[in-house]
């Protein structure tokens, strides 16, 4: 006679890695994990995609290449721990469901549903992101969109689950880790507390190890021992670009004039023009959405000066557009704050040298504490809003 497998139970898991108080302390962890990045992955959205009520300073001029480096280095990091965190609680799978109890039946249902959406939607964030970071995508999906409704998917999961398992994560956190009960089926007089604190060690410097290999995309000190940086300050001119003019298939025209536009007015001027107004140089990142940033010396035209200089009203709303006429970014509105920053420019020049034709020639958009998307090359027109 073929006995049939037994199905295990939750009480065969004797590792010290299963116990509460390792699953708490890691849902700690992963929820700061979490929050970093949901706080400044909206951050970003907004700046992108701003909502009437929003708006973003201009200084530091740093400020969007911490916020960005925080979101890509947290969800980094969360990738371990999410991974830790399953492995701790996965014995909870083989709990039996109580059938014969139709309401505890109906809690144990909407919590499975509830940690599966959680699962899947936090996976989705974090590989999607990863392939981001990478610039390759695979679907037939717009990674902006879809990454943003499911982030707010993850926050309303992750809310859901710790409201459940509150007390539970609670009790157990108040555990000494050093003294923690041993867990079911532990072998009388074992004391699991060292498998425990590996476990949870190990846990935290996996992650530690996958933000130091990758922080160096933000962080210019750390770009020697990040081996993983899928960006460094090697590009065209010292800085990495993301798209080439190639890419983006510009033809600058021989008779090029740049084209300024405001209600009841227009003018247009030549680069050599560009050229002859007062220059200004500053020293200001390009932070980009992927995580990677650097630093360069920019010299140009404030914008503000420029419309001065055109007779265009100031202390409003510009929109840049470029030659580039297919690209999702081949236009981008800057605020008012930022258009009358002096620190915002038309630059003609990098690190001392001309525009090379990746890197926006004749002139791009170059504004403190702004996505690298949003720094326009390639500039072609500019338009003052009402």
């Amino acid at each position: 006679m073929i006995r049939r497998p037994r199905i295990p139970a939750p009480e065969d898991f004797t590792a010290s890695s299963h116990s509460p108080l390792v699953a708490a302390r890691l849902g700690l962890w992963l929820g700061v994990a979490f929050g970093l990045c949901f706080g400044t992955g909206l951050l970003s959205h907004y700046i992108q995609h701003p909502p009437g009520w929003f708006s973003w300073p201009t200084r530091p001029v740093n400020l969007y290449r911490i916020t960005q480096g925080v979101h890509v280095l947290s969800g980094v990091a969360a990738i371990p721990l999410l991974l830790a965190k399953l492995w701790s609680v996965y014995p909870r799978l083989f709990v039996r469901p109580p059938v014969r109890q139709p309401i505890r039946l109906s809690a144990h249902t909407l919590e499975r549903i509830s940690v599966l959406v959680l699962v899947c939607a936090a996976f989705f964030e974090l590989v999607t992101g990863l392939f981001n970071v990478a610039q390759s995508y695979p679907w037939g999906f717009f990674f902006p969109t879809a990454h943003y409704a499911v982030a707010w998917l993850v926050a309303g999961a992750v809310l859901l689950h710790v409201a459940v398992k509150l007390p539970v994560a609670r009790a157990a956190l108040k555990t000494p880790l050093r003294r923690g009960a041993p867990v079911a089926a532990t072998a009388p007089g074992r004391d699991d507390s060292f498998e425990r604190r590996a476990f949870l060690r190990t846990s935290a410097g996996v992650a530690g190890i996958a933000v130091l290999a990758t922080a160096g995309v933000t962080v210019p000190w750390l770009r020697r021992v990040s081996p993983l940086a899928w960006r460094s300050a090697a590009g065209p001119q010292g800085v990495p670009i993301n798209r080439t003019a190639a890419a983006a298939r510009i033809v600058v025209p021989p008779d090029w004039r740049l084209e300024i536009v405001w209600p009841g007015g227009r003018r247009t001027v030549s680069l050599p023009e560009l050229a002859a107004l007062p220059q200004r140089t500053a020293h200001l990142p390009i932070a980009c959405v992927e995580g990677w940033s650097a630093s360069a010396h920019w010299t140009g035209v404030p914008v503000v000066q420029l419309l001065r200089w055109a007779g265009a009203p100031t202390g409003r709303p510009v929109r840049f557009t470029s030659l580039e006429t297919e690209g999702l970014y081949a236009a981008s509105t800057l605020p008012a704050a930022h258009a009358s920053d002096p620190l915002t420019l038309l630059a003609l020049r990098i690190n001392g040298e001309q525009l090379s034709t990746d890197h926006g020639y004749p002139c791009r958009l170059i504004a403190a504490s702004r996505p690298g998307v949003l720094q326009t090359k390639w500039v072609a027109r500019l338009e003052v809003w009402r």
